[in-house]
């Protein structure tokens, strides 16, 4: 029997930086990605994770099984940040995707643009499943990376929110949030706000994707009836979480794991009364009355990579783009 070695496609941030591909389209992959999980079709067991006992670096391994693209795929990420100082960290992430039709590998690819869309999607999904009939208004917090894709993928699954908010302290993160929300929606408005926790009772859907170093701590009195408020960095304080009427999760085993600093003045962690594959799968809902105020947290699942990753990956290879390695020669 002849062996041929198989070489293994690589593709660099900047391979895949301007790759073409539409908010709408990635909302439409999460959304299967989860509907396949929800159906029993994937799989996405506990992600693994190991720390440096003084808190220097963190790193996780997730593995995943994509039953409806046939994609089996691991993503891994570590970062390190001694000093906590944003300017010296350093943070870095992968996804290995698999054809588990033909056996073949498909790519080994950077996955910081796969995170950068498949948050805000994953955002956007939660948003159109929880949001209030009639809702309009949203107030975003927070310009980076996630601030900045936050508002076209929610308008792709959200199109009737045409009242949007943020709230920012960098120039010229503020001005980049602006510019890819017009990049999609031209005609769309952005008020900037000086005051969140004003704004947040004007708002429908509060969107909390601002860094660890905020000084928005959006509270419960805050928030007007029948609102969503979507946790993704930070931006709200943990009486959203306790007083709300309602609490979903991507994942309620991840919320209880990632989400602690959310937890009561008792020092326990709410529960969660649904997670959005089964919201998604018909088999619970999003929101039960009009006037409950819902807690969302947004946690990712490899699943979801898996799809983004696949989409991204599959459009340059039939770019040329990327570096065929003969790893296995």
């Amino acid at each position: 029997m002849n062996y041929r070695p198989t070489p293994l496609r690589v593709l660099s941030r900047s391979d895949l930086a301007d790759v073409p591909i539409s908010p709408a389209e990635v909302v439409r992959a999460v959304e299967d990605a989860y509907l396949a999980l929800a159906g029993g079709d994937s799989d996405n067991p506990r992600k693994l994770s190991v720390a440096h006992p003084d808190g220097w670096s963190v790193a996780y391994a997730m593995l995943g099984r994509d039953g409806r693209r046939r994609v089996v795929a691991m993503k891994t990420s570590y970062k390190f940040d001694p000093h906590h100082d944003r300017s010296n960290k350093k943070y870095f992430t992968t996804i290995s995707l698999y054809d588990d039709a033909t056996g073949s590998p498909i790519a080994l690819m950077d996955c910081a643009r796969v995170g950068a869309l498949r948050t805000p999607a994953v955002s956007a999904l939660l948003v159109r499943e929880c949001v209030r009939p009639g809702a309009r208004s949203a107030l975003l917090i927070g310009t980076g990376t996630q601030g900045r894709n936050a508002l076209p993928h929610l308008l792709a699954a959200n199109p009737n929110l045409n009242r949007l908010m943020l709230f920012g302290t960098h120039p010229d993160g503020l001005a980049a949030v602006h510019q890819q929300l017009l990049h999609h929606h031209p005609h769309a408005e952005l008020e900037i706000v000086s005051e969140p926790n004003a704004a947040a009772r004007d708002a429908d859907v509060i969107l909390a994707t601002a860094g660890p170093g905020t000084r928005v701590a959006i509270e419960a009195a805050d928030l007007a009836p029948g609102s969503t408020v979507v946790l993704v960095g930070y931006g709200l304080a943990p009486s959203t979480l306790v007083e709300a009427d309602r609490v979903i999760a991507t994942s309620a085993e991840q919320m209880a794991l990632t989400g602690t600093d959310m937890a009561g003045p008792d020092g326990r962690l709410r529960g969660v009364d649904a997670e959005l594959p089964q919201i998604l799968g018909h088999r619970a809902v999003g929101r039960s009355n009009d006037d409950e105020r819902i807690f969302v947290y947004n946690s990712g699942l490899v699943l979801t990579d898996i799809a983004v990753a696949h989409a991204l990956a599959n459009r340059a290879i039939a770019e040329g783009r990327g570096t065929e390695v003969s790893l296995w020669d």
